[in-house]
């Protein structure tokens, strides 16, 4: 399927989306939005991809939805559209954080509205030193809570700095978003692909299988009380230790030698 972004896996098994509207800070069309939002669903079940990882081209990673090509045009919309539009850009995120692979933000620049959104959608997040971030939804008038945006941050940042990025909509450097906890680690602009790619590789190196519910767990435990989560987590636990990377495990270590896993 040809892709308005650029969109390629390679040998390890790592999925790299590349937004890919330099020209305007790689903002959003309905398009790509349905485009993302199909292929996050998709990715689920295609064994080529372990790993995805999602940045930006040029100078920016995504500077949030287009105003001519989506704002404007919406503007003469009814209530209905509006309310299909919203949906559709809120399963995009949905979609993203059902996938059970770990998907890299590889922030390269300014991450405003919707492009912060979608590196907060991540599950780790590695920002150029130059890289800003901005939540900016109620600077135009709209509810800072867009997006799962008031879902998602509160449990990254903490709920006093969530109110904070959504209620002022300010836009915050690299080393704040470090300091706040929105980015894992911050590089030199020209290391910030390098260093994502690096995690991307060795997450596709390892028990595949076991990360994927780890991040599945990550997300279901938020609504458990502890034990319900005590649990769940006995009972994945125990299916993961009779799988046969567990077993690699096992094996590699009485040889003394490094284990081979094979996400089963």
């Amino acid at each position: 399927m040809a892709y308005d972004f650029g969109f390629g896996i390679d040998e390890h098994g790592v999925a790299t989306i590349t937004l890919n509207r330099p020209e305007v800070l790689n903002a959003l069309t309905l398009d790509i939005y349905a485009q993302l939002r199909d292929l996050f669903a998709e990715l689920r079940t295609d064994d080529r991809v372990k790993v995805v990882l999602l940045t930006g081209a040029g100078t920016a990673f995504c500077s949030g939805g287009d105003v001519f090509e989506i704002i404007e045009p919406l503007l003469e919309a009814d209530v209905k559209d509006h309310l299909a539009f919203c949906r559709m850009t809120g399963d995009t995120i949905k979609n993203m954080r059902r996938l059970d692979k770990p998907i890299i933000a590889a922030v390269n620049g300014m991450a405003a509205g919707a492009g912060a959104v979608l590196a907060l959608a991540c599950d780790l997040r590695v920002a150029a030193s130059d890289a800003r971030f901005a939540f900016l939804f109620t600077k135009v008038g709209l509810t800072g809570a867009d997006m799962g945006a008031a879902y998602l941050l509160p449990r990254v940042v903490g709920m006093g700095r969530a109110s904070e990025l959504l209620l002022l909509g300010n836009t915050i450097d690299a080393a704040t978003a470090e300091r706040y906890g929105l980015v894992n680690r911050v590089v030199p602009g020209d290391e910030v692909l390098p260093a994502a790619r690096a995690w991307a590789e060795r997450l596709a190196a390892g028990p595949t299988l076991a990360l994927g519910v780890t991040k599945r767990l990550l997300e279901n435990e938020q609504h458990m009380d502890l034990t319900s989560a005590v649990e769940v987590e006995a009972e994945a636990q125990a299916l993961l230790m009779m799988a046969e990377d567990h077993r690699r495990f096992y094996e590699a270590f009485r040889d003394k030698r490094k284990a081979e896993f094979v996400g089963r």
